[in-house]
């Protein structure tokens, strides 16, 4: 029988749903997850399929949850609304609360920047997480995926920081243009990958015309498709590189991130001769879900 929890941290994103039963101390009893994202979700389904994945914890005691990621979107379970930046990470006492009986649902906000315009849902989470564990750190927060975000963080605060679509661009490519023929495995070509970013980060403008080159050198000069999805991930990748080289250079650089995408960008960063470290981003999550749980607990006089 699973151990009754003293609350529960939930990431709501827009594929997935990731919740922990949590003790009062913060230590985790259990993990679950479901494929009920936010994206397939009408408003009306978010409070069902909560209680059904908590169905054999509920009492008639409210059981605490605190949520991050996309369930506080326009489109979600309840808008919470942007904080604007400089602002440091917002915690439980700016959530949203929500009406689930018997859960007592609080949706965390995310942050906003006005210029350029700017938005994060979830990864202001695992900054606090990141912070939480490195109160003084100034530098520069790399976190990749999807939309991949360079953030800017001092004095505790987040400064600003730029969004890029490099992941979303590389699906895209990958699975629905004519480069889905050359890039077709899961394999990786090291020297390929090295190649492409050095070149891209030399001459960033002619990237188009380097995409369509994959396509080509694959029928004319029978380029590997490992060599061709290495290169096609780091011609993307140095664009933003050099699209985002005021942030990293000269910077210490923290990816909050693990698998293949983060070690794709700790290489890239490396090659640059950048101050780069890796942490686990799942871990930073809870770990700011956690401090936004004490802060609505305890709120601050």
């Amino acid at each position: 029988m699973t151990k009754i929890p003293d609350w529960i941290a939930v990431d709501w994103g827009t594929t997935h749903l990731r919740a922990w039963l949590m003790t009062q101390a913060g230590d985790m009893i259990e993990r679950r997850n479901s494929d009920q994202g936010m994206g397939g979700l009408a408003r009306d389904q978010f409070a069902p399929i909560l209680t059904e994945l908590l169905s054999d914890v509920i009492s008639d005691v409210p059981l605490p949850v605190i949520i991050c990621g996309m369930a506080g979107s326009r489109q979600g379970w309840a808008e919470a609304p942007y904080v604007a930046v400089p602002c440091a990470p917002p915690g439980g006492n700016l959530a949203t609360p929500v009406v689930a009986d018997p859960l007592s649902v609080r949706i965390l906000p995310g942050v906003k920047q006005v210029k350029p315009a700017d938005v994060m849902r979830g990864e202001e989470t695992q900054i606090a997480g990141f912070l939480a564990s490195d109160p003084d750190f100034d530098g520069i927060l790399c976190l990749p995926g999807t939309h991949n975000k360079w953030v800017h963080i001092s004095a505790g605060e987040i400064v600003s920081f730029r969004t890029f679509m490099t992941g979303e661009l590389f699906a895209l490519l990958a699975d629905q243009s004519v480069l889905r023929h050359s890039v077709d495995t899961r394999d990786w070509d090291e020297d390929a990958f090295r190649d492409a970013l050095s070149d891209t980060l030399s001459r960033p403008a002619d990237l188009a015309a380097k995409l369509f080159s994959l396509r080509a050198e694959g029928l004319l000069n029978d380029l590997s498709a490992a060599a061709a999805r290495a290169r096609l991930s780091a011609l993307l990748i140095g664009a933003e590189l050099a699209a985002a080289k005021p942030y990293w250079l000269g910077q210490q650089v923290v990816i909050l991130g693990e698998g293949s995408v983060a070690r794709a960008y700790e290489a890239a960063l490396n090659l640059q001769g950048a101050m780069v470290r890796c942490v686990d981003a799942e871990n930073m999550t809870l770990a700011g879900l956690t401090a936004a749980y004490m802060q609505w607990k305890e709120p601050k006089a």
